[in-house]
This record gives structure tokens, sequence and C-alpha cells, in this order.
């Protein structure tokens, strides 16, 4: 069978929100940019991701002409609460950041918008189309090779964006012994459950209790998303929806846990929580984006905004380097990513320490699981009865500025 040949300026592996809002951001600035997805459209939607997002993300959905349903039915949170030993602090985030906060709208929503908005565009994008190989990555002339309905297919480009998620090729192509890739994995995982009921709160509450972690979160006025911390070991089916409610029920503080409102489940999975960050993010003409690149915990929220900055970053010195005809400047990219990615990183780090209950497990300093989990309530309590604790909080739950890339923003 011969093998079609096509060819673009920008190749993006993958049709999760990184890859449609670069690839929109892109078209608004005449970039031609092509779409591969290894599954369908209908199977990147069914996945369940988070919600909050950064006002630097907004902004961008915004700049891509994505944004109309969700500046109607987005949630703006000026707040996060905090509770422990069922005492609840709130993190007045518009207070004290000088006027920011976060929006709860819900990934698969995001992901939605822009696929519609990538559709109206009539832009090129390629599902149930898996990627079999990434050739001349480090020449002035890359390609992708993927398949699609039988048919073999060599996609020539300038740059490739590999926003194919932790398991995707992108990262892989990358030759083992130029990447270092650091790992932490935690000795628990988030049983998630979404329902059709009415929020405990407005705002979220982050739980720390005897029993475990909780967290209490939304997608609307009408539709709730909880989570609680279980071992490793448990699966979805040993957790019924009545367990869930109950052990829900437990772990939040008692004036939320009176008006909790119980259904039935729409999904219900556990998701393993991990740090991991390769370096670098670059090789070639190949450039890693999201989660092909680095993982956070979901504690700090930080997943989908780390990705988005690296969209932002990414973005702006492809579109200089393709206007300007000057590829030089990309190699900037993968030291301006890092720089946020890392922030984010220990920041996730630091709240799952803080607000787990690390029970058998020993500090990175060596120190004893008792010696360590005392350490972490005191720090928790010291950010929590501090002004200048909370600030810190604040400033990173709203997101830290992006990256100077060097290169003027897009007009």
């Amino acid at each position: 069978m011969t093998t079609k040949r096509l060819n673009t300026q920008v190749a993006i592996i993958g049709s999760g929100p990184s890859g449609l809002l670069l690839g929109q951001l892109l078209a608004k600035q005449g970039i031609d940019n092509v779409i591969i997805e290894r599954v369908s459209a209908d199977y990147v939607l069914g996945r369940i991701r988070a919600g909050i997002l950064e006002q630097g993300f907004v902004d961008l959905v915004r700049q891509a002409g994505a944004a109309h349903r969700m500046d109607q039915e987005g949630l703006v949170h000026d707040g996060v609460i905090i509770a422990h030993n069922n005492q609840q602090t709130r993190i007045d985030l518009r207070k004290l950041t000088g006027g920011k906060s976060v929006m709860c709208y819900g990934q698969v929503e995001i992901t939605r918008d822009l696929m519609e908005a990538r559709q109206a565009m009539a832009l090129p994008t390629w599902y149930e189309a898996p990627v079999t190989n990434l050739a001349g990555i480090t020449s002035d002339n890359p390609k992708v090779l993927f398949s699609h309905q039988g048919q073999d297919y060599e996609l020539s480009c300038d740059y490739i964006a590999g926003c194919d998620g932790f398991h995707g090729i992108s990262r892989q192509s990358i030759p083992a012994e130029l990447r270092t890739e650091y790992e932490r994995v935690y000795p628990f995982g988030w049983l998630g459950l979404l329902s059709d009921t009415p929020p405990v709160n407005h705002e979220l509450i982050y739980c720390r209790s005897q029993r475990g972690f909780a967290l209490a979160s939304m997608r609307s006025h009408t539709r709730s998303r909880y989570y609680i911390d279980v071992p490793l070991d448990h699966k979805v089916e040993q957790w019924s929806d009545e367990a869930f409610w109950e052990e829900l029920h437990r772990r939040l503080p008692e004036e939320a846990a009176e008006r909790l409102v119980t259904g039935p489940s729409i999904e219900k999975s556990i998701a393993p929580l991990r740090s991991f960050v390769c370096e670098p993010l670059q090789y070639g003409r190949l450039f890693l984006v999201g989660d092909a690149g680095h993982i956070v915990p979901p504690t700090g929220a930080k997943g989908l905004n780390l990705a988005a900055s690296d969209v932002a970053a990414l973005y702006r010195l492809l579109n200089h380097a393709i206007r300007q005809n000057d590829p030089s400047c990309l190699q900037r990219y993968s030291a301006a990513a890092l720089r946020r990615i890392w922030h984010g990183e220990r920041f996730s780090w630091w709240m799952t320490n803080m607000l787990h209950n690390l029970d058998g497990v020993e500090g990175s300093a060596g120190e004893g699981a008792d010696t360590y989990q005392k350490f972490m309530t005191s720090e928790l309590d010291f950010y929590l009865n501090s002004e200048a604790g909370k600030t810190v909080l604040a400033e990173q739950y709203v997101g830290l500025p992006y990256e100077d890339c060097g290169v003027p923003d897009p007009a």
C-alpha cells in the first residue's frame, strides 16, 4: 500500500486541551497545524479530569476564541477553604493576591469548546490515528508517521508538539541517554465520584482529618466532584456509592457534612498520585507539552494549568520562529517551561504532604514517619494561622506569572 504524504507547519500529537489550545492559538496567527489523535473524539471527551483554571489559562482560552460558554457557565472562585481538625480556614484569594481568582469549569467542557472552535475553522484533525514513528526530529523537516483506517500517512512539518500524555510516543522519541526523568510515587490514590447533586459548598474545601484526606469540589451549581484518598491497592469495585458517601461524610468538617447531598454516581474512579518531570522538554524540533513532560498530584490543581503555561510559552516561541524566520529562539522553550513547572511541582508536592496522613511513610530527609507527620502538621498550622502563610498559599494557588520567553507577545 502506498503511503500518503501530507504537509503542515506544526504537527500536534494529541487532542487533549493542550493540543487543541495550541492548535487554535496558532491558527489564529495564520500558522497551519494538524492534530493527530490515537483515539476517538468521544473517548477524549470521556476522560474526567480537573476543573480549576488559573487566570492565565482563562485568558488563553479567550485569546483562542473558545471562551463563550466558559464565560457564561464558569464559576469564579475568590477563595478556597482548608479544613483541619474540624476547623475551617478560608484563603481569600482575591484579597491576598491583589484581585486574582480562579475559575471552576470542567476540563471536559474546555475540551468540547476547543473541539467545536477547531471544527468551526475547518482545521484538520485526525482521530483514531495512532502515531507509529517520529522521523528526522533533529532535521529541518521532521515527519510524523501515522495510520488511519488501514492507510499509512507521512506528515511532513517544520515542528512537532508532543501533547500526547504520559504514555504517548513523544517523550519516548527523545533518546534515553539524553533525558533525565525525576519521579516520586505516592503511597495512595484519589477515589473520585461525580454526581448530579448540589455542591456541599460554593467554594472548594480541602480536608485533612484523622480518617484521611477529602476534597469537596464541583463542576457546576448542580454537579459535584468529591475525592477521598485510599490505599493504592484498593479497587473501585470495593467502593459502593453508599460506602463512599459514608466515608466522605466522616472526613468533612461537621458543618459541611450536615449540608452534604448524596446521590447516584455518574462516574467513579481511582487515580494514583505521582510527581514526574522529564528534562529537557525538547529534542531537535520536538517539544513536549503537558503530561507528555510532567505530572503533578492533583492536590494543588496544577496539572492542566501547567500544561497551559507550556502552551503559552511554545505558542509565543513558535509564532516568533515562523513569522521572523528565527528558529533559534525555540532553544529557550525547555528552560522557560521548566522554571514554572518545578514551582508547580513543588507546590503540589507540598500541598499533598501537608493535607494527607502519611502513615508509615518516611520523610524525604530520612525522618521517621511519626516525626515527618509532626513536621507537616506544624507546617499546616503555621500557614493557616499566619497572614504571610496564607498569602503564600494564595499566590501559588491562583498561579504564578507566566515565564518571559524573550519574544514579543503575538498581536
